[in-house]
Order: C-alpha cells, then sequence, then structure tokens
C-alpha cells in the first residue's frame, strides 16, 4: 500500500560540514542547525565533521563511549524532537544522520559505508564514509568526504573520489552504488583551492566582496566543466568568504610562516538521478502511468548555503546548507502499527499490540521497546522485548528494565515504542501520552 500527498509536498533536510582540526567541541552549537531549529521545519539534519580527534588513546576511548562531539550534536536536537537514525566514522571522519521521530518508520534500509584513501588506501584520515537509505521510497545518500590536501594534489583529489565512489557497493535494492541514488548529497573538506591568483589578490577580493572574481579560479568549479565524475553535481554559489585558513581562535587568516592561501575547502553539493524511484505497485502499465503522471524525478530546491563564520575552535569555518527535497508520491504507509492495549498507569500495563502488514517478513530478530521522549538514538531504550514470529500479535513488556543501569518506568514518563526490525528498519512509532 501506498499514500499518494500531493505532489507539492516536500522534506527539508539540512546539512552542516566542518572540519573540527582536532578541537575540543564548543560549549554550544545550537546556531550551526539555523534560527528555526526548535520550530519543527526541518525534517533531518545531516552532520559530516572531519579531523575528529583520532589518536590511538582517544579512539580507544571513543570506542567505549560515544566521542564528544556526536553527544554534542545528539544532546543540541534531542530537545528539539531529532534523533539519531544512523552514524559512521572512520578514523576522524564522522557522519551523524537526524530524523523528526515521525519519520523513522519511512527511512528504510539504512546503511552505511566507510572508504580509506589515506596511504594508497591504508589509512583512514583521509576518504569517505556515507550513509543511504530510502525516504518515503526514493533511495538517498549522504556522502562526506574529506580529500587530499594542497594545491598540487588536484588530480588525486579526483582520484581519490573516484576510487569512493566505485568501492562504495551496498546491499540489496535497486541503488547499489552512490551514484544510483534518487538524489546524493556529497560534502565535505573537498580541499579543491584557488588557482593562479597570489595571496594578496585573494585576499583583497575578500576584504573587497568581489568573490566572483575568485570563482572562476576554484579549482571544483573548473573541474566540474572538465571531469565527467562530476557530470550533475550541482552547488549553489559562493556568497560567503572562503573558509580556509584561520588563525584558531580568530577570524584572521593564517598569519603563520606557511601563510596559505584563503580558499573554499568546505562543500555541499548535490545530484539528482535522471530518472526517479517508480511508484510502487504489482501493476506494470499503472505503474508506468502513476510514474508519469506524478512527475517522476525527485527535485531538489536548495534554500540556503553560508558559513559559520563566529566558531573559532578550528582553522576551518563550519558550512551549513538547506534544502527542500520534492517526492513526486510518498510510501508513508509503516510496516508495523503499534498501539497500546490500555492506559499505561504502573509497569505492568505496559501491554503492546502490533499489526503486521502482509508483505514484511518476520524475523525472531524483530523486537519492541519503550524510550522516553527526548531519547537521542534507538538504542537509548528504557526496556524492550523480542516479538518473535512465531509469537502472536500482542506482548506484554516486562516489569523491569532489560537493559542495564537505565532509570525504571514510572508514572510519570513520556514513553514512545518502536518496533525494530534486523533489516534496518524501524517498523513502526508510536506515542504514548503522559500519565
Amino acid at each position: 500500500g501506498c499514500a499518494l500527498p500531493p505532489v507539492s509536498s516536500s522534506d527539508r533536510v539540512h546539512i552542516v560540514t566542518w572540519n573540527v582540526g582536532s578541537a575540543l567541541p564548543p560549549d554550544d552549537i545550537t546556531s550551526l542547525f539555523g534560527p528555526h531549529a526548535g520550530d519543527g521545519s526541518t525534517d533531518m539534519f545531516i552532520i559530516g565533521l572531519q579531523e575528529v580527534n583520532s589518536m590511538i588513546n582517544k579512539r580507544l576511548k571513543d570506542a567505549l563511549f560515544t566521542d564528544q562531539w556526536s553527544e554534542l550534536c545528539m544532546d543540541t536536537l534531542s530537545r528539539f524532537g531529532y534523533v539519531l537514525v544512523t552514524s559512521q566514522r572512520m578514523q576522524g571522519v564522522l557522519l551523524l544522520v537526524f530524523s523528526k521521530c515521525c519519520h523513522l518508520p519511512f527511512l528504510r534500509g539504512l546503511q552505511t559505508e566507510k572508504t580509506r584513501t589515506g596511504l594508497g588506501g591504508y589509512w583512514g584520515n583521509k576518504g569517505g564514509v556515507s550513509a543511504r537509505m530510502t525516504m518515503f521510497g526514493h533511495p538517498v545518500c549522504f556522502l562526506n568526504c574529506h580529500l587530499p590536501a594542497h594545491m598540487r594534489n588536484l588530480e588525486q583529489r579526483m582520484e581519490d573520489f573516484g576510487s569512493i565512489l566505485q568501492q562504495q557497493q551496498f546491499e540489496g535494492g535497486t541503488a547499489s552504488g552512490v551514484l544510483d541514488h534518487d538524489v546524493v548529497f556529497w560534502f565535505g573538506d573537498l580541499n579543491f583551492r584557488i588557482e593562479d591568483y597570489d595571496i594578496h589578490v585573494v585576499k583583497s577580493a575578500i576584504d573587497s566582496n568581489k568573490l566572483p572574481l575568485l570563482w572562476e579560479r576554484d579549482q571544483l568549479n573548473i573541474a566540474k566543466n572538465s571531469e565527467s565524475i562530476l557530470d550533475g553535481f550541482l552547488e549553489g554559489p559562493l556568497k560567503f568568504p572562503p573558509t580556509y585558513k584561520f588563525d584558531v581562535g580568530t577570524h584572521t587568516y593564517d598569519t603563520s610562516s606557511k601563510k596559505r592561501k584563503p580558499a573554499w575547502t568546505d562543500r555541499i553539493l548535490w545530484r539528482l538521478r535522471c530518472t526517479g524511484s517508480p511508484v510502487p505497485t504489482h501493476n506494470a502499465a499503472l505503474q508506468h502511468g502513476l510514474t508519469s503522471w506524478l512527475g517522476g524525478a525527485t527535485k531538489v530546491v536548495q534554500h540556503s548555503y553560508r558559513s559559520h563564520m563566529g566558531y573559532t575552535c578550528s582553522d576551518h569555518k563550519p558550512v551549513s546548507a538547506v534544502f527542500s527535497l520534492h517526492f513526486p508520491f510518498k510510501v508513508d504507509l509503516p510496516l508495523v502499527t503499534l498501539e497500546y492495549v490500555k492506559e499505561w498507569t504502573k509497569v505492568s500495563d505496559a501491554t503492546v499490540r502490533f499489526t503486521v502488514m502482509s508483505n514484511v517478513q518476520r524475523s525472531s530478530w524483530d523486537w519492541v521497546a519503550i524510550y522516553k521522549v527526548g531519547f537521542k538514538h534507538h538504542k537509548d531504550y528504557v526496556t524492550y522485548v523480542w516479538a518473535k514470529a512465531d509469537h502472536g500479535s500482542q506482548l506484554a513488556l516486562p516489569p523491569q528494565p532489560c537493559h542495564p543501569h537505565r532509570g525504571q518506568v514510572t508514572r510519570q514518563d513520556w514513553k514512545d515504542k518502536f518496533m525494530r526490525s534486523p533489516t534496518n528498519n524501524i517498523c513502526g512509532v508510536m506515542n504514548m501520552q503522559r500519565h
């Protein structure tokens, strides 16, 4: 089954990229998420970081505990009702995907990949990490890259990007490669530089706000006209000053002996597949007709593309962009519907009834869990129970939390129930009321 909302319906995605230069996170990063982060107008927040501290002792600590940057992002966004859907880390390269809680059942087939390109592919200080999923039935991929530095390494940057695209392959579905997705967002410290002009000309153009003079010599802009691997990638105009390289703790471009020339190293691009996903139906003729009538392809509109110059903990400034994704149709019926059997006034009342769509394959690894409102990620449950395939459709949750070191459910808790399947889907979600 598939509900078909109006073609004009859209989903807003806010993307942030920042090379944090191994710095500790600042106390507050709320402004990275825009002035309306708390009003619910954004559907997903995507955060790509580079050079997160990856010293050996720090990585061992992060293997046991979530890294400080992830914790800060989760703490910030969970206050506004966003949940960490998935993440991927490769040494200092980190990708975090957050969504509104209500969208979770419609983000399906989540998979992540990582590709090392440092030291000939043996070291993960450079490379790319990605997360792919279907959003309301449409395959979307987010790719965060840290490409080789220095002016002279343009060819190596293009070669590494090609290796990342070639090596990142996903299981199942029609979108097995990055570029097979209806929409690809590519962002990160891509390390493209400004050619020909010396540092004085570049700084003078910045000071006099003659940025279009620098666009013409930007390596990425030039490469888009000559490199076939960049075919179809789009980028909004660079109306903000270059975001690299600054003296840490200041708003001053590099005054060290190296005197690095300012550059737009930190970028956010997108790419649309020529043909969109077909409307899901078993009737081929109906599928073709509906897909044509509904407009076929997903559309992307960029609303903003800006830097955040106020942050000084790194030699890079963060960059963000806001997009609307206009889907020609939406698969927006949950695979599993959850409901509580009666009002919960005490833990022993915690009984869940679930209804599974006929085309959903059951597994003994399915589970139902309770979360407190404001939870940060899907492992942040208070208690859970296995929804085994050979059981009925009604489950009583255990009176004590199954997760060690978690608080017991009380009358004062807000509660959410999830059912999760082993195929990377959150199948059903339901909000409980406070008692």
